[in-house]
């Protein structure tokens, strides 16, 4: 085969999707530390299967139509730091390839490429040894080997660079210190890996299918949010008349008749989102600058009867945060966070969960807390989409940093202090937790046996065993020498009791002069969290 279009494409992204979901949970176990939340492959699975979905419902067969679609998708439906690089690869591939019928294998091997380095600028500082080491070093020599053999088929093409890809990812451990330290592979890079393994599977015949169980959507942050404002949802795709017009105009004008106003321009389609009491409008402002593709229209509430009321005011604050557990959520309730959204150390949101819960909130200024190092790249592409909106994200990594930030946000206060005062809590805030081992290995001299108690912080593992407390009193230890602190505070989690509480209070209060303060969180997987500021 020496050119491919969008029907083989889409068949490439169907088999894909069906690789990576069965191998999801080997990918998951290739995480690094041996706790229960490894959770990279399940964060790239949904994210695929958000593009593919997408991508496979374009009528059109025209490579650039379909990877165009994939990409919104996978932006929209991006999971993880590995999902959010995913949606970026493959932003930099549909750019390489738009306005194309088909690509041949020269093509093919240019949009990869390309696809790397649109990754490499999304990541503001890039490591090594990860997804975007593979995915960089196998498109640059496939792509040299190609200019040497001229003549390669897009199978032979595919052969070749699943054959780099898979000598970078054994490569991955030489350069990333932790993954040779505990022996495995980079996940990500081995979702990469899976992914162009199911691409090149269809081209030879036998295209994989799902054998898995299928994923509980449910349980999916954000599956069962509600939207409580009035008015219309307006939603419609307009394929311009003019590809060069300026979004800006669109804007202003729908931003007279409406809130929660999302106005994207991608090439000669334009993604229009407004939240108005005159969706007719609405419509009338798109139509003069091209034709209708999609269009959806909702009531969000047959209940309100004046559809003529102005607007409300805005408030000048919005807080968003991620937690699990029910104690969690409601601890940042009573910090006047406006939404919780399900999620963290075992689900991470998506970024159309954060964008669709934006949408809901009527702010001049929203902030947003993370709360785990794998959500901040989707809680910065949620804002980046949303540009319209002022929208600050704190790169808070624990639910304690969460927590510090909040104790010092004043809702009178001006926005520039409010984040400097945020950020100076997260900088002094040391977090810590206790989990268990779900395998084998040994990390930084500690040997760690699969159902181990591990304590961590700093990314770091710094106590295992098999006696909980003990554990426990180990991480306090390596805590309370933290220069300058005053306050310990106990989060209690899924597997904890009343008694071992008890217990670690009385550690606490024995071997240091700290203020305590003991919170019932909830949250799954770590039975503790500790924070000392």
């Amino acid at each position: 085969m020496n050119t491919i279009n969008g029907a083989i494409f889409k068949e490439m992204l169907k088999s894909a999707d069906a690789h990576l979901y069965n191998r999801q949970k080997e990918i998951d176990a290739l995480n690094v530390f041996p706790v229960p939340d490894g959770d990279t492959g399940t964060n790239m699975a949904m994210t695929l299967a958000s593009g593919v979905k997408d991508a496979v419902n374009v009528y059109s067969d025209n490579i650039g139509d379909v990877a165009k679609a994939l990409s919104r998708g996978l932006l929209m439906g991006a999971r993880g730091n590995s999902g959010v690089i995913t949606s970026q690869i493959f932003r930099g591939f549909a750019k390489s390839v738009e306005g194309k019928n088909e690509i041949d294998t020269l093509e093919l091997s240019e949009a990869f490429e390309n696809g790397a380095k649109v990754a490499y600028k999304a990541i503001m500082k890039p490591v090594e040894g990860t997804i975007l080491t593979v995915v960089r070093e196998a498109s640059w020599y496939a792509n040299h080997y190609l200019k040497e053999h001229s003549d390669l088929s897009i199978e032979e093409f595919f052969a070749k660079l699943i054959e780099y890809a898979k000598d970078s990812l054994d490569h991955t451990p030489e350069l990333l210190p932790v993954l040779k330290e505990v022996g495995v592979v980079d996940s990500g890079g081995t979702g990469l890996l899976v992914i162009l393994e199911g691409m090149k599977a269809y081209l030879d015949g036998k295209p994989f299918e799902k054998t898995n169980a299928p994923l509980d959507e449910s349980q999916v942050a954000g599956a069962d949010m509600e939207n409580d404002e009035f008015g219309y949802c307006t939603e419609y795709l307009l394929r311009l008349n003019d590809k060069d017009f300026d979004e800006n105009i669109l804007k202003k004008k729908l931003a007279s008749i409406g809130e929660s106003l999302v106005v994207v321009k991608d090439g000669d389609i334009i993604k229009v989102h407004v939240h108005t009491l005159n969706p007719g409008d609405a419509l009338n402002m798109g139509q003069r600058y091209g034709e209708f593709i999609k269009l959806k229209i909702e009531n969000m509430s047959e209940q309100h009867s004046n559809l003529q009321e102005a607007p409300a005011k805005p408030n000048k604050y919005a807080l968003i945060t991620v937690a699990a557990g029910e104690g969690l959520k409601e601890l940042f309730k009573e910090f006047r966070c406006d939404t919780i959204i399900s999620g963290g150390q075992t689900m991470n949101p998506s970024c159309e969960s954060f964008i669709e819960e934006i949408k809901k909130l009527n702010a001049k200024h929203i902030i947003i807390l993370p709360n785990n190092s794998n959500i901040i790249l989707a809680a910065n592409q949620a804002k980046d989409i949303l540009e319209d909106r002022d929208i600050r994200v704190l790169g808070t990594t624990s639910i304690l940093e969460g927590l510090a930030a909040l104790s010092m946000f004043n809702p009178e206060g001006e926005l520039e202090d409010n984040l400097k005062e945020m950020q100076s809590a997260i900088d002094n805030m040391e977090s810590g937790s206790l989990t268990y081992a779900i395998k084998d290995t040994s990390f930084n001299g500690i040997e760690v046996k699969k159902g181990d108690y591990i304590a961590m912080t700093h990314k770091q593992i710094v106590a295992s065993g098999k006696d909980k407390l003990l554990v426990v009193y180990s991480l306090l230890d390596e805590m309370f020498k933290k220069e300058d602190a005053e306050l310990v505070t106990l989060i209690s989690g899924e597997g904890s009791s009343p008694e071992e509480v008890a217990a670690i209070e009385n550690y606490i209060n024995e071997n240091s002069d700290l203020e305590l303060e003991v919170i019932e969180g909830g949250q799954p997987v770590y039975a503790y969290l500790v924070g000392v500021e």
